[in-house]
């Protein structure tokens, strides 16, 4: 049996990213006992996955030139030689952007499609929804009437993040980058503001939205919105730090804000984190977020882009910001 693959030529800067993808079609490998062959259905993709494409340090090792791109899935058990998933189970786990692959048993997490479409466990009841529930929850601990600003605040992490806060209690100002992602943080969200970055003073708007100052920042961009954002913290704020997109091309390394002092002066907390260190979890952020969604308390969205041919312009729309919702590649 033959699949697709997307494979990395090389890592990423020595020349433009769309260049370092190649698709591929490779027989797919016999299983071994422990095995399951799967189907893919669909695909995450992240920004985290330039730092899989740079043999720069991350939080776990880079995808080797030739390899197959590392990406979560969704998909359904086909064959199988393990006594822990039959065929029909559906699963998911770091399946690769391919069509088809084997794994072994122990590295995949069955998912109940009764519960909701394989997708949304991508999505929501994803990954993305464990890193926005932990990070808000576990981190950053949001309390009734505290002002908590939340960066890419429409995107897939930034949108379960800013609604646990508000289920806490706190009043919520989001970020994003375009009228109708602001409307959305509003008018879906029910967020108590939003800020347009592309179409303001990002310093002046968040010093208008927020009058008595930010207890709780929730950073999916880095830049010059983390700048601003700690002009405005409070004494004995926190920062909950879980990504920098603004910075993610930048592949020799980018500064830190100019004012980083203000951590020193205002005793600041800044908290770094990624969901490794909340696998053993699982189970507790499902046990908010299953329930949440499906009496309407939580709301999310995905983009659909079809065909693994796609995965390039799927890459690159993540960085342009012209996703609306958790950006997934239908493999099947």
């Amino acid at each position: 049996m033959e699949a697709k693959q997307i494979r990395m030529r090389e890592y990423a800067g020595t020349r433009p990213v769309r260049d370092i993808w190649v698709l591929t079609k490779d027989p797919v490998r016999a299983l071994a006992d422990g095995d399951v062959s799967v189907a893919i259905d669909t695909i995450s993709i992240d920004p985290g996955m330039t730092g899989w494409i740079t043999n720069k340090r991350s939080y776990m090792p880079p995808v080797k030139p030739g390899g197959v791109m590392r990406a979560f899935g969704v998909g359904e058990v086909t064959h199988s030689k393990s006594a822990d998933l039959v065929v029909g189970d559906w699963v998911t786990g770091f399946t690769g952007v391919q069509t088809h692959g084997v794994y072994r048993a122990e590295n995949l997490r069955k998912i109940d499609p009764s519960l909701a479409p394989p997708e949304k466990f991508l999505s929501g009841l994803g990954m993305t929804g464990y890193t926005g529930y932990f990070g808000m929850n576990d981190l950053g601990k949001p309390k009734t009437g505290e002002t908590v600003v939340v960066s890419a605040a429409s995107g897939a992490v930034g949108s379960i993040a800013a609604q646990v806060a508000k289920a806490a209690g706190a009043r919520v100002i989001g970020i994003a980058g375009a009228p109708e992602k602001c409307a959305y943080l509003i008018d879906e969200l029910s967020l108590d503001a939003a800020i347009d970055y592309e179409a303001c003073d990002i310093g002046e708007a968040l010093a208008q939205a927020c009058p008595d100052e930010i207890d709780l920042y929730f950073d999916n961009v880095g830049g010059e919105t983390l700048e601003a954002v700690l002009g405005l913290m409070k004494y004995q704020g926190r920062i909950v730090v879980c990504g920098a997109i603004s910075q993610y091309g930048d592949f020799a390394g980018a500064l830190g804000p100019a004012n980083f002092m203000a951590v020193v002066t205002h005793s600041l907390t800044i908290n770094g984190f990624t969901m490794r260190d909340y696998m053993h979890r699982v189970p507790e952020a499902l046990g908010w977020l299953v329930p949440a969604w499906k009496d309407g308390r939580l709301k999310m969205r995905e983009h659909v882009i079809d065909g693994i041919e796609n995965f390039p312009d799927a890459y690159d729309m993540i960085f342009r910001g012209e996703n609306h919702g958790k950006l997934l590649l239908k493999i099947g």
